[in-house]
């Protein structure tokens, strides 16, 4: 998929899309505190990608907060990450006033990596689209959803499926 809708107008995706059953591509993003990081970091154990448009709109503050409970349920081999490009700051200071400490917030914001190695970066937004990708221990991509129209939710129940089936 190179398009996606907003309210029904279409925004087109650059990069590419890995596939299910590949290795996951290797992306550097900012943590909040302006320290980069990679997907290597992350190695051996089962990271859930979400991306996100960004995380001051209620879809996305609605999604995030929704994987943040679901953490509680989930293997401690599990790690959750939301990706944005809001600026690391803002990301730090809206965890703190939703609460969300079960999921790990990164920027995309310097130059766009995990954003075109994924397929996700909004052409005409400079943002990334809503997704969610599953990586196994292994470090191959095990789920893959990119929500079509951005303003909806993604399907939790199977990016939380592919997540029970690996741990």
């Amino acid at each position: 998929m190179n398009t996606v809708t907003m309210e029904g107008a279409p925004l087109h995706l650059e990069g590419s899309r890995p596939r299910v059953g590949e290795k996951a591509p290797d992306f550097t993003v900012l943590t909040n505190d302006l320290k980069p990081r990679t997907l290597g970091e992350y190695e051996g154990g089962i990271l859930v990608l979400l991306s996100v448009p960004s995380l001051d709109t209620p879809v996305c503050d609605m999604e995030v907060r929704r994987f943040n409970t679901a953490a509680a349920n989930l293997s401690d081999k599990v790690r959750i990450a939301a990706v944005s490009c809001d600026l690391p700051f803002a990301q730090a200071r809206w965890c703190g006033a939703a609460g969300v400490r079960a999921v790990e917030t990164l920027s995309d914001h310097k130059g766009t990596d995990f954003g075109l190695k994924y397929g996700v970066l909004i052409r005409e937004l400079r943002l990334l689209t809503r997704a969610v990708f599953v990586v196994a221990p292994d470090g191959t991509l095990a789920y893959s959803e990119i929500v079509p129209e951005i303003t909806r939710e993604p399907d939790y129940n199977a990016a939380l499926d592919a997540v029970a089936r690996l741990a």
